[in-house]
């Protein structure tokens, strides 16, 4: 009587990939919000992701959100500086030959 021969077991890139469980998901989703991934001298590094506040960066909402007093209270001189070469311009764009 003859032996069958026995499959050896598939090498590692022809297996089918396993399916993740629940917790796997959960984690690699909440991975996926907290960091994103750049590319540095070629090669691929996560970096946490900046907080937004309403689709914006925490800069650019108190840019757009703040008055003239709050910034001048925590010290945003350089947006006060902004707004006000803004509001003197005729066209109000801001011009950086003007700090000069």
């Amino acid at each position: 009587m003859r032996q069958q021969k026995r499959s050896a077991p598939l090498p590692k890139n022809k297996r089918p990939k396993r399916k993740l469980s629940k917790a796997e998901k959960k984690a690699k989703r909440l991975r996926k919000q907290q960091y994103e991934t750049i590319f540095i001298n070629g090669k691929q590094k996560r970096v946490k992701r900046e907080p937004l506040i309403d689709g914006h960066t925490v800069d650019e909402y108190i840019a757009i959100n703040a008055d003239d007093v709050w910034l001048h209270q925590h010290g945003y001189y350089e947006l006060l500086y902004e707004r006000s070469l803004a509001e003197s311009s005729p066209d109000g764009k801001v011009c950086g030959d003007q700090m000069r």
